[in-house]
């Protein structure tokens, strides 16, 4: 194995995901401010927003989420664009 292949900083952190507080520990450089206690021991604490235990492409939830009705405004906005394309075409065959 290679000798100092790894920056000084390495070394356990917890990562907590913020949606659902779920927690696990793992080697990281990553920068920390906080510190948790985590099976006993003091580590510093990372907060992410979201993980693997809360993606949906993981958890397999996934849902469609139409806020505010932008498919059905988009397909408004091309009814309108084609009825104005077509109003076009047949003025300029007369």
């Amino acid at each position: 194995m290679k000798t100092d292949t790894h920056p000084d900083k390495y070394r356990p952190v917890v990562f907590r995901d913020t949606s659902n507080g779920d927690e696990f520990l793992t080697r990281s450089c990553a920068p920390t401010r906080e510190t948790t206690t985590f099976e006993g021991e003091e580590y510093p604490l990372y907060q992410m927003g979201i993980s693997s235990t809360s993606h949906p492409f993981y958890t397999g939830q996934q849902k469609f989420v139409d806020t505010a009705g932008r498919v059905d405004k988009f397909q408004q906005r091309a009814a309108k664009a084609k009825a104005i394309a077509e109003a076009r075409a047949a003025k300029s065959k007369k």
